[in-house]
């Protein structure tokens, strides 16, 4: 009898990672509001008081909308030319070198197709900082695409998209190249064997590595997204701009990020795994 041969469908890695976005989600926002803050020095648990007594426990979850819409163009796109790449080849454990050059593109390909659902996340999530006359109340992700297009001009979607693209490249190649590394160096081992703990220890160190590879990426991005029209001329004027806070500028939420992905990072792969396991085969052709 023919083994079934288990392989990664298209779109597994953008189911994973929105499922992993519903229960992350609180953390990216404390982020992103720790992110815009020039001035101040608020952690992360007084920025989360802050928002829970003046707006409830449910404005953790504003911009969830525009959060899921992220991920189901960003993660969907990187996840899915990486894996049908990888099944090119004809393997699932590439060279390391083979897969930083895949995952590179496959983060590009992802942050361009992923800026506008990333851009409305980032205003949802930050506008209750504002002051209720500055507010934009996108009623939820499509209606902020919409006001967006119409308001600010259809380019206004791409703001940002120049570092969002780069954040992604390293994000890509932190989590995707770097999970493969080192489930393929835990198995190799013989200590390890292909199941949970693996997945959660590759995907733990992939979540860490990511994070410090796209930390300052992710600030530049979320000031230029977060920007008002004018604001910054480009993305070194936004850097510029960072840079006055100093070298730690650009690691400002560096802790409720790695908070945030590190987890993100952890169910995104065991989700991913357990879709692999349970769907991703193909049936034996019957001699």
């Amino acid at each position: 009898m023919t083994e079934q041969k288990r392989v990664g469908r298209w779109y597994f890695g953008g189911l994973s990672s929105a499922g992993a976005a519903c229960i992350t989600h609180p953390i990216d926002l404390i982020k992103v509001h720790l992110q815009t803050q020039q001035t101040g020095k608020l952690g992360i648990l007084q920025t989360t008081m802050q928002v829970v007594r003046r707006d409830g426990f449910f404005a953790l979850y504003n911009g969830i909308s525009a959060s899921l819409l992220r991920q189901l163009t960003y993660s969907t796109t990187r996840f899915g030319i990486y894996e049908m790449a990888k099944q090119s080849l004809g393997t699932t454990q590439p060279s390391f070198g083979i897969a930083v050059s895949m995952a590179a593109l496959a983060g590009a390909a992802g942050g361009l197709v992923g800026t506008p659902g990333d851009m409305i996340n980032v205003r949802m999530q930050n506008d209750m900082k504002l002051p209720p006359e500055q507010r934009r109340n996108y009623k939820h992700a499509i209606d902020g695409l919409v006001r967006v297009a119409s308001e600010e001009g259809p380019t206004k979607l791409f703001n940002g998209a120049t570092a969002a693209t780069t954040r992604a490249v390293f994000m890509t190649i932190g989590q995707l190249a770097f999970y493969d590394l080192v489930k393929k160096y835990l198995l190799g081992t013989g200590m390890f064997k292909d199941n949970t703990t693996t997945h959660f220890l590759s995907s733990l160190t992939a979540g860490l590595i990511a994070t410090t590879l796209t930390q300052p990426m992710d600030v530049i991005k979320t000031r230029m997204m977060n920007s008002k029209p004018g604001e910054f001329a480009g993305i070194w004027d936004a850097v510029k701009y960072t840079a006055k806070l100093g070298p730690l500028g650009f690691y400002k939420g560096y802790i409720p990020a790695f908070v945030r992905l590190g987890p993100h990072t952890i169910l995104t792969f065991l989700f991913l795994e357990q879709l692999r396991l349970n769907f991703g085969f193909i049936k034996p052709e019957k001699s």
